[in-house]
């Protein structure tokens, strides 16, 4: 408990330290394409505005000057699941669609691979809007919508349902992300972020009819701090986040085995991400991408105890980016779930577009 406590301490105080008119600091944006709206390569906002080698400005040889460009960090798409560190530029505005479809393949109980117990998907498409307010400093919101589907389950409904589906709005989140340490030479950039998440999805007055499909939110508020950074050595470029995720108690409604509604208090459990990816630009337009992302139970740091049972999801995705325009640029990967803990396993095809004003 103590260690955690450190950790939120220090993601707080370095926050506070940083930026004194910004208590908070948001997490989880793609730096490489909301910075897509600059007119040429070298002004992009993403990757290519990361680290100038000495001798790029200034310089009198042209055989200088190329050498420099070249040492440079590329412009890319960027990580489609871990976070960026270098925030959008002021007054410059980007839009981002994401739409993934995942397959159930089993359950992880509690690391063991079992039975899904019948056959799920799940639709998720997100749009995020992201700003650049003042420099170093971008904010942005996510929304998502969710569909479900349920078939051939093994455990059927009250009334022998068998197949099911609900979609709707899922659970918003506002971040801010404040560069605190510029790229040099030796040093990565450093931001750190702040994000609330709002319980906007549906979690009350479940449905047992509906297979638990129409269960689209958390019904909790998150409150995430913690820090991205990212390198460019070449010829790879290199990115990380460590974040810490509390979540408030949450009352759902539900029905007893005689069909008699209950209410029932949940104290659900924090949580760590830690997420790592790698980029390889193979052209100025193609660059390659891995990425390793994972979530781990943390216990709880302040309330109740919790009454939920704890989770970890480990997972991998290959991907490919194209950098189609200084405006507009794509990627598409697929997300495989490769071990977990009282979770469900997923195989999980992802595109995402954005759009730089």
């Amino acid at each position: 408990m103590n260690v955690k406590a450190g950790f939120v301490l220090l993601c707080l105080g370095m926050t506070l330290w940083a930026a004194p008119g910004w208590a908070n600091i948001s997490a989880g944006e793609k730096e490489g394409p909301a910075a897509a709206g600059a007119n040429t390569a070298s002004e992009l906002e993403g990757r290519g505005e990361g680290f100038h080698p000495e001798g790029q400005e200034g310089a009198k040889d042209e055989g200088k000057k190329e050498e420099a460009k070249e040492d440079e960090c590329p412009a890319t798409f960027g990580p489609i699941i871990t976070d960026t560190a270098i925030p959008i530029e002021k007054g410059k505005f980007a839009i981002q669609p994401t739409g993934g479809l995942s397959f159930t393949t089993n359950n992880f109980s509690p690391w063991r691979r079992i039975s899904a117990g019948g056959d799920f998907q799940s639709l998720g498409m997100s749009l995020k809007f992201t700003y650049g307010l003042i420099n170093n400093l971008e904010v942005y919101t996510v929304i998502p919508y969710i569909h479900n589907w349920a078939g051939n389950v093994d455990a059927p409904g009250p009334n022998g349902e068998r197949f099911a589906s609900f979609g709707g709005l899922g659970d918003i989140s506002l971040t801010f992300k404040y560069r605190l340490v510029e790229e040099t030479q030796a040093a990565p950039t450093v931001s750190a972020i702040f994000t609330p998440t709002f319980p906007t999805g549906h979690f009350r007055f479940l449905n047992p009819g509906r297979l638990g499909t129409d269960a689209i939110g958390g019904g909790t508020y998150g409150f995430t701090t913690g820090f991205n950074l990212s390198k460019y050595l070449k010829p790879f470029i290199f990115y990380s986040n460590v974040y810490y995720t509390l979540q408030t108690d949450n009352t759902t409604d539900e029905v007893d085995e005689e069909g008699n509604p209950i209410q029932r208090r949940n104290h659900p459990r924090d949580f760590i991400t830690a997420n790592f990816a790698m980029e390889y630009p193979i052209t100025k337009k193609w660059v390659a991408l891995l990425e390793l992302t994972s979530t781990w139970d943390a216990g709880r740091l302040i309330g109740s105890k919790a009454n939920a049972q704890p989770t970890a999801l480990v997972s991998f995705l290959p991907g490919i980016e194209y950098m189609a325009t200084d405006k507009f640029s794509l990627a598409l990967g697929v997300n495989f779930d490769l071990a977990g803990k009282n979770t469900t396993g997923n195989i999980t095809p992802l595109l995402s577009m954005v759009y730089a004003f």
